[in-house]
C-alpha cells in the first residue's frame, strides 16, 4: 500500500470503478447459474475464459504486437492461472446448487481466511482481534451452510474448496503484483484458463439451439472480462484499504440478481450468516488499515 496520499476524486472514482466490477461480477453469477441450466458448465467454463483471454489480447496488440508480454516468473503465472481456473470451475458448480446471495456471501470470507495463510505461510503475527474476525466469519458460513440440516447437501462445501483455491491465488498475486504488469497477469490468467478448459471442450460440447444462450455466454465473458479490468483501474486510483469494504456490496447485487432471476430471497438464518459475514468482513478491511496493510485482490 503506497504511504501517498489518494486525491478526493481519485479515490471517488475508485470507489465507483470498485463498485461497478462488483456488480459485474453479481451479474456474472447469476447468469451462470442461468446459463448451467442448460449448458455444459465446464463448456460455459471455457467461453468465459475464451471471451478474456481474446478481449487482453486485442487490448495489447496495438502495443507489443504478436509477441508475448514479458514476465520474469512463467511458471508462477502459470500456476495463478490454474487457481484461478479452479476457483473459476468451483464457483460455477456451486452456482449450479446454491442460490446466488448465499455463495456470494460465502465467498466473500476470502479475505478472512488469507489471514490464516498470511500466518502459516508468511510468518505473519494475526492479532487476537483478527483471530476473532475470523472466527466470526467462519461462525457466519455456519449458519448458512447449516451442517446437518434439513437443506444441507454436500454441494454446499464447494463454496469453501473455492475460498481456499482463491486464498492462495490471492496470496500469490501479492506476491506477483511488486514485480508483474497487472495486465500482463490478467493476459496470461486468460490463455491459462482457456487452455485448461479447452482440454475438456471436446468432451462436454453440445450444440445450442437458441439465440439466448449464446446471448447468455457472450454476457457471462463479458462481465468477467469487464469486471477484472475495472478492479485494475479502481485499484490503480485508490488505495486497497480504502476499497475492501466496499467489496462486500457484492452480497447485496448477489441477492438482487437472485431475486430477479430466480425469486429468491434468502430465509432469516441465512440473512444472519451473510449479516455476520460483511460486518466481520469490513471490520478486517477497517483494521488492516489501522495496520497499515490490506489484502490484495485477483486481477
Amino acid at each position: 500500500m503506497s504511504g501517498r496520499a489518494t486525491p478526493p476524486a481519485s479515490a471517488l472514482a475508485g470507489i465507483l470503478l470498485l463498485v461497478a466490477a462488483v456488480a459485474c461480477f453479481a451479474v456474472l453469477d447469476t447468469i451462470t447459474k442461468v446459463v448451467s441450466l442448460s449448458v455444459p458448465l465446464l463448456m460455459a467454463l471455457w467461453f468465459r475464459y475464451a471471451f478474456q483471454a481474446a478481449a487482453t489480447t486485442l487490448a495489447v496488440l496495438p502495443k507489443r504486437g504478436w509477441s508475448l508480454p514479458p514476465t520474469a516468473h512463467p511458471k508462477f503465472q502459470c500456476l495463478r492461472g490454474i487457481l484461478l481456473v479452479t476457483s473459476s470451475a468451483l464457483a460455477f458448480f456451486s452456482l449450479k446448487y446454491m442460490p446466488v446471495g448465499e455463495f456470494t456471501a460465502i465467498v466473500m470470507i476470502t479475505p478472512l481466511l488469507m489471514t490464516l495463510l498470511a500466518s502459516l505461510t508468511l510468518g505473519e503475527r494475526v492479532s487476537g482481534l483478527r483471530w476473532g474476525l475470523v472466527i466470526g466469519g467462519f461462525a457466519g458460513t455456519l449458519i448458512i451452510i447449516r451442517p446437518g440440516g434439513e437443506h444441507f447437501s454436500w454441494a454446499m462445501l464447494l463454496p469453501l474448496g473455492l475460498v481456499t483455491s482463491n486464498s492462495w491465488f490471492q496470496i500469490l498475486t501479492s506476491r506477483m503484483a511488486r514485480t508483474e504488469d497487472p495486465v500482463t497477469m490478467h493476459f496470461y490468467t486468460g490463455w491459462v484458463g482457456t487452455l485448461i478448459a479447452s482440454v475438456a471442450l471436446p468432451f462436454v460440447w453440445t450444440s445450442l439451439d437458441s439465440w439466448t444462450l449464446w446471448a447468455g455466454l457472450a454476457l457471462m465473458g463479458l462481465m468477467a472480462t469487464a469486471g477484472h479490468f475495472m478492479m485494475i483501474l479502481a485499484y490503480a486510483r485508490t488505495a486497497v484499504s480504502t476499497l475492501t469494504p466496499f467489496l462486500y456490496a457484492q452480497i447485496a447485487f448477489a441477492m438482487l440478481g437472485g431475486w430477479l432471476a430466480f425469486s429468491h430471497v434468502p430465509d432469516s438464518l441465512s440473512l444472519v450468516g451473510m449479516g455476520m459475514i460483511a460486518v466481520f468482513g469490513a471490520l478486517g478491511a477497517w483494521l488492516a488499515v489501522r495496520e497499515g496493510r490490506a489484502p490484495v485482490h485477483a486481477t
